[in-house]
């Protein structure tokens, strides 16, 4: 459209004219385009605004935006004729198909009527036709399918807008989601309709399994975990896969919570492209192939993405991560109700729920996870907390969501908080951009340490505890990190010691250069002091900090470190990197984070799990002293060569090894748990 406006008509008693046209300038389409995405309907104040920006008059911007908006009527229209029509020629060509297999169904019935043995020519016995039996049968099998093609055919017009009808338990599953992945031009218009319907029985499933108590969920003697009642799922669920393979084995687990977002806000968090920012400890990788649904009424009831893949993590090289392709279903149920489900062979999802009124920021979830792993390739020393459910199960979910909700809302927050420290950063801009680089930094930390398919880890020596693998990659053009070659190392052990106490230890400034610690190689023995203090929630671990290096020697200049520490029920995180003064000034002033280059190193503290199940050679002298252990990773990025496209040499490979190790050493003789 030209965007062409008229005068008004001249008066009645006067000869008519020929009416003058002003074709607009592209700025002043452009410019009247943008305002119409915002506003179709601006109000005379800004019509008025535009006119005079765009040098046109306020008659002329009213008849663009009613042209406009007419325009924009007209292709609607076009477009659900179009879709009408389509639906009509499927259907048509399904009906049609359907009655040539109905004839040739009656054909073959007839023909068996009248079958004779070949032997003795007598009338042939159900034995003798068990080809033509066969054959029949996967023709009304055929049959069947089509028919039930057929029906969801009509729902995909009103498209999910309704349950599913009994008979939907008798759709064959079709393509596996990892099929769905990799096809190229992704759906066809018939498996559409069919994954709709299979995403409704799947929402209904996740109901009743976030709903039920006994005897579907079983509470065990301590009532610290719930457990599923097999036998009673396959009861209640009989569409469900069957047995699992042999191989693998089954996990369940379910957890409800408060969280401290509503329910609307929350489903905007799970349902957007960059729901793995909140969960990035868990998740290495994540993608949306297809969005088949964007929802309706302005919101996320009944959006339905395809096909989403994930790649679930535990923050060691020694756990294998795990892969899953799904299909994501969100739907409001009621006011303040919302569920959302992630169809696949293993079913997950969430039911959120807003609290009454004076709690409306807060919400109640469960957090359902359902998977079928192969654990063999679980390192000895883990296998006791991924048997357990603590390493990729639905408590550490929750608890994951709870901690990050409370730091999205100090984030959002305008006023600065007493429990900030420090002095230095003086405004709620400050704050907000030095949260996003500490965001930026553990992310990159959690996405570099686990076992992911991306990862080449490689062992450079000892054995089982003494591990220490190493992995490369070259850093080009990419304004969060420093150009050239990184060498990133870890290491995974097992410490005598309990988790708090641990990261109680490691989150302590001062610890780090006295002289009977001295774990940290980038404080050299110079004292450390914390300049800012940001609470990034209610416990007091939960903390992002800006720590000065003051140098032992004076010829030395001193350095900043940025630090923040995690905590909740499921372990612990400690992240820090040393960063530019200018740039931290900058941050500290509101300025963007993005560019402020840093390799971060650390520590992920998880429970060891229950020894009777991932009791090793390593931890069974410790075991009958009940004293609880941990699992202690230690990770380090540096950068070995600005040079992208050099090669690695033996000696940096070998500084490393020897770094890591000695940081290890000093953290055991520290806690006085050396084995």
């Amino acid at each position: 459209m030209e965007g062409a406006s008229s005068e008004d008509q001249e008066p009645s008693d006067q000869p008519p004219r020929k009416r003058r046209f002003h074709r607009h300038t592209l700025r002043q389409i452009q410019e009247m385009e943008m305002v119409f995405k915002e506003c179709p309907h601006p109000d005379e104040k800004q019509r008025m605004q535009l006119s005079r920006e765009l040098g046109l008059e306020p008659r002329q911007v009213k008849f663009w935006f009613q042209n406009r908006r007419t325009q924009m009527k007209v292709s609607i229209k076009v477009f659900e004729e179009n879709q009408a029509h389509q639906e009509r020629a499927e259907n048509s060509m399904l009906r049609a198909e359907n009655e040539r297999l109905r004839s040739e169904n009656i054909a073959m019935r007839e023909a068996l009527k009248n079958a004779t043995c070949p032997h003795c020519g007598g009338p042939a016995t159900l034995g003798e036709m068990s080809y033509d039996e066969q054959q029949l049968r996967i023709e009304n099998a055929h049959l069947k399918d089509e028919v039930q093609l057929d029906r969801v055919s009509s729902l995909a017009a009103k498209y999910l807008s309704k349950p599913p009808s009994s008979s939907a338990l008798a759709v064959t599953p079709g393509p596996s989601m990892l099929e769905l992945a990799t096809r190229p031009g992704g759906l066809s218009q018939v498996e559409k309709p069919l994954v709709a319907e299979l995403a409704i029985i799947a929402m209904e499933e996740l109901l009743a399994l976030a709903q039920s108590r006994e005897p579907l969920w079983i509470l065990e003697e301590n009532g610290a975990k719930e457990s599923l009642n097999g036998e009673e799922y396959m009861q209640q669920f009989s569409r469900g896969l069957g047995p699992t393979p042999v191989g693998l084995k089954s996990e369940v687990t379910r957890d409800t919570g408060l969280v401290m977002m509503n329910g609307a806000a929350l489903v905007d968090t799970i349902m957007d492209a960059r729901w793995m920012d909140m969960f990035s400890c868990i998740i290495s990788r994540a993608l949306t192939s297809e969005v088949l649904s964007t929802g309706v009424g302005g919101n996320w009831n009944n959006a339905l993405q395809l096909v989403m893949y994930a790649e679930f993590q535990v923050l060691s090289p020694l756990v294998p991560t795990r892969e899953a392709y799904f299909l994501r279903y969100c739907k409001q149920h009621a006011e303040g109700v919302w569920a959302i489900v992630d169809v696949s062979v293993d079913g997950s999802g969430f039911l959120i729920q807003d609290m009454p009124n004076g709690y409306s920021k807060v919400s109640q979830v469960t957090i359902l996870q359902h998977m079928e792993y192969d654990d063999r390739q679980v390192n000895n020393m883990y296998r006791g907390l991924v048997s357990s459910g603590l390493a990729f199960g639905a408590k550490r979910w929750l608890a994951t969501l709870q901690r990050q909700c409370e730091r999205l809302a100090v984030l959002l927050a305008t006023n600065i908080s007493p429990r900030d420290l420090g002095g230095v950063i003086s405004n709620a801009t400050g704050r907000r951009s030095m949260l996003k680089l500490a965001q930026r930094m553990t992310n990159n930390f959690c996405a570099g340490v686990s076992a992911s398919t991306v990862h080449t880890w490689t062992t450079l020596s000892g054995s089982g505890e003494d591990d220490v693998r190493v992995m490369t990659r070259k850093s080009i053009d990419n304004p969060g990190e420093p150009p050239g070659i990184v060498l990133s190392a870890a290491t995974s052990l097992w410490m005598p010691v309990s988790p708090q106490r641990v990261f109680e230890f490691l989150r302590d400034d001062r610890l780090r250069s006295e002289m009977n610690s001295q774990w940290d190689i980038l404080s050299n023995g110079g004292s450390v002091q914390e300049m800012a203090h940001i609470a990034k929630g209610h416990d007091p671990g939960n903390v992002i900090s800006l720590l000065r290096v003051n140098a032992l020697n004076t010829s030395q200049s001193n350095m900043l470190i940025l630090q923040e520490s995690s905590t909740d029920e499921s372990g612990s995180l400690i992240v820090y990197a040393p960063v530019d003064i200018p740039a931290m000034n900058l941050v500290m002033q509101g300025g963007d984070p993005a560019y402020v280059a840093l390799l971060p190193s650390g520590f992920a503290i998880l429970p060891e799990g229950p020894r009777s199940i991932g009791t090793t050679p390593e931890t069974s002298s410790r075991a009958s002293s009940g004293e609880p252990g941990c699992l202690l990773t230690v990770a380090f990025q540096i950068l070995v060569s600005n040079v992208p496209t050099a090669k690695l040499n033996l000696e940096s490979v070998t500084t490393v090894n020897s770094l890591i190790s000695c940081t290890v050493q000093r953290i055991k003789t520290a806690l006085s748990c050396e084995t």
